[in-house]
């Protein structure tokens, strides 16, 4: 099991039930595909670096997750749809150099 750091930013223009229910469909993605979420941090809404599909603020969400790559894949895939304005998952690859060292 690798540990990962994943965040997401849900669009502005949904209601704020709208928005928490998409959280914890994004959260079912990752228990379902037999994850353990360690750690769950909605960050609110904050502006974004630059435009993405005509927004420039997104609700943020950062989710700190043990899992397989095949947790990693369903939760990529289920980014693909149109309550995300976007994602990036990080590998917690400072602490893997540290448990070799």
């Amino acid at each position: 099991m690798n540990k990962y750091e994943m965040m997401f930013i849900v669009r502005p223009d949904m209601e704020e039930a709208e928005i928490r229910k998409t959280a914890e469909n994004m959260k079912k993605v990752l228990t379902d595909a037999n994850a353990k979420v360690l750690e769950e941090k909605p960050m609110g809404q904050r502006e974004l670096a630059y435009e993405i599909r005509k927004f420039n603020t997104g609700y943020y969400f950062l989710f700190v997750v043990e899992s397989s790559a095949e947790a990693e894949e369903e939760f990529n895939i289920a980014f693909s749809n149109d309550e995300l304005n976007n994602f990036v998952t990080v590998n917690d690859v400072v602490n893997a150099i540290k448990s070799k060292v």
